[in-house]
């Protein structure tokens, strides 16, 4: 499979596609959980928390959009959404390098405790250990993890 993909910034347009790579990416990572009831919450958050205060890169091959990253002023990373079928590619090393670009002094994030994918890929990218905490979103258990240059 070709990993040609081209970055952007998000535009307005792009909602529908990225909420539903995020519902697609997450329903992949947590078979088990029914994420459809969660979608209109997740659109008002998109809506009213993330778009409007975070910087958002999308990445696209063939004009789909195939991954994402937000990140706010204080480097706060709030999602890094992957198409499963890229998983494996370069594109989630690609979007963190954007990431870091975007907040140079450092960033923080949650990820739950309980996917072991994602911390591999965060603790590959520099992240450490920071505390464990609960996701004020979700009522998961979740770590933090910070990167700093």
């Amino acid at each position: 499979m070709s990993s040609a993909f081209t970055l952007r910034p998000y535009r307005n347009t792009d909602e529908d596609a990225v909420i539903e790579l995020w519902f697609r990416t997450w329903q992949q990572a947590y078979p088990s959980i029914d994420f459809s009831a969660r979608l209109d919450t997740w659109r008002i958050r998109w809506r009213n928390e993330l778009a409007p205060s975070a910087r958002i890169i999308v990445a696209e091959k063939a004009a789909s959009i195939v991954g994402f990253v937000t990140i706010d002023q204080t480097g706060y990373l709030d999602q890094l959404v992957v198409d499963p079928e890229s998983w494996g590619s370069d594109l989630g090393n690609v979007l963190m390098t954007e990431a870091k670009l975007m907040s140079p002094e450092g960033i923080t994030l949650l990820v739950n405790t309980d996917n072991a994918r994602a911390i591999r890929f965060y603790t590959r990218n520099g992240f450490r250990h920071t505390h464990d905490d609960v996701n004020p979103v979700s009522g998961r258990l979740v770590y933090g993890m910070a990167w700093k240059p």
